[in-house]
């Protein structure tokens, strides 16, 4: 089969049922923490089947997915206004089950008292409870739904709780919501209060695990196809040199552009349909077109802290969670999103920070 016909099949998988017969499979790609209070894992949803993202755009192609964890877990917002107040540690007590009985979460408690883990306590031991409103991480909930069902920035959220590297919340975990200003908002409102972007999707779209339930391993082809409710972690091994994603020209340059936005990449120009490859080895962290700014996106976690984002592609080739090698083909490029032209965004952040990808891509 010819590489057109080829990529003409992938298209045809983005036209709806009813205007075209069952999409074959799809192609192969180239190449315990403590909870406070454990919640049950919830039953299989129907929203975990296959299905094209709600936010798909129709100038993207790819492959047969599940809902990304935050639209098949959505999270009711009910958290628990806890008042500041002093405790008188009881014989027998742990941080957990003071936690569990105030409504407060262990780690504000534990922020509030100096406590190191595994967070002794003492019986007669007074502890502050920090104020607030907590709300309790059910299984396979993520950072996005929460952040979403109360309306708030989920980077607010992380920085309230001190979450920090990998990012993945617990079931059972109380997280401290900060409080909107104005009092009580809509269901509309806290939605549109809302926005995705790159970070967020990094520091908040992993569902919660279970205690003593380990990420899911990456799987190896884009014909497996992982749960939504499965967390992942970037790999342990440094991903040593990098490589460039594509041959082209830079046509904008990272930081501040000439007006005064910032760019946290680079924009690479090149034809219509260019394979696009992972910069070093690593785990799909996201595939989709839910930040409407990049269009098709793939998002690769690597050793050491590094991410790679590619944006504006016209077709995605892996799915979420799958392990990617160095130079394998993991998207083809397009003009989707807000591209001025066929071209390619492209970032690479350490941690959560942006840097300039052409000073540590190989020099041309």
């Amino acid at each position: 089969m010819t590489r057109a016909a080829a990529l003409a099949l992938l298209l045809a998988g983005c036209i709806p049922a009813a205007e075209r017969p069952a999409p074959a499979p799809p192609p192969e790609a180239a190449g315990s923490l403590p909870a406070d209070e454990v919640a049950p894992e919830p039953a299989p949803h129907a929203e975990d089947q296959v299905a094209p993202p709600s936010g798909a755009r129709r100038d993207v192609a790819q492959l047969p997915a599940p809902r990304p964890a935050w639209e098949a877990r959505p999270v009711k917002p009910d958290a628990r206004a806890v008042a500041a107040q002093r405790y008188a540690v009881r014989p027998g007590d742990t941080l957990g089950a003071i936690a569990a009985r105030t409504g407060a979460g262990v780690d504000a408690i534990a922020r509030a008292n100096a406590l190191a883990a595994p967070f002794p306590v003492r019986a007669g031991q007074t502890l502050a409870i920090p104020g607030g409103r907590y709300h309790l991480v059910r299984a396979g909930q993520t950072g996005i739904a929460i952040a979403r069902a109360y309306g708030v920035p989920w980077r607010e959220v992380v920085a309230a709780n001190a979450l920090d590297e990998p990012y993945l919340l617990r079931a059972g975990q109380r997280v401290l919501i900060p409080r909107l200003p104005g009092g009580s908002v809509s269901a509309s409102e806290r939605a549109a209060a809302f926005t995705l972007d790159v970070d967020t999707i990094l520091t908040g779209g992993e569902p919660a695990v279970v205690a003593g339930q380990a990420p899911a391993t990456p799987v190896a082809s884009a014909r497996r196809v992982l749960a939504p409710s499965a967390a992942t972690i970037a790999p342990a091994a440094l991903p040593g040199r990098f490589v460039w994603p594509v041959d082209g020209t830079i046509v904008r340059r990272f930081g501040p552009g000439a007006t005064g936005e910032r760019n946290d990449g680079i924009k690479i120009a090149i034809p219509l349909d260019t394979p696009v490859r992972a910069i070093a080895d690593g785990t799909v962290a996201y595939v989709g077109s839910e930040v409407p700014a990049l269009g098709g996106l793939v998002i690769v976690r690597h050793g050491g802290g590094w991410t790679s984002v590619y944006g504006h592609a016209g077709t995605l080739l892996v799915q979420r969670g799958q392990a990617v090698r160095k130079g394998q083909v993991i998207a083809r490029s397009g003009e989707s999103g807000y591209a001025d032209r066929p071209e390619l965004h492209f970032e690479l952040r350490r941690g959560r920070t942006p840097v300039d990808p052409t000073m540590q891509l190989p020099h041309r």
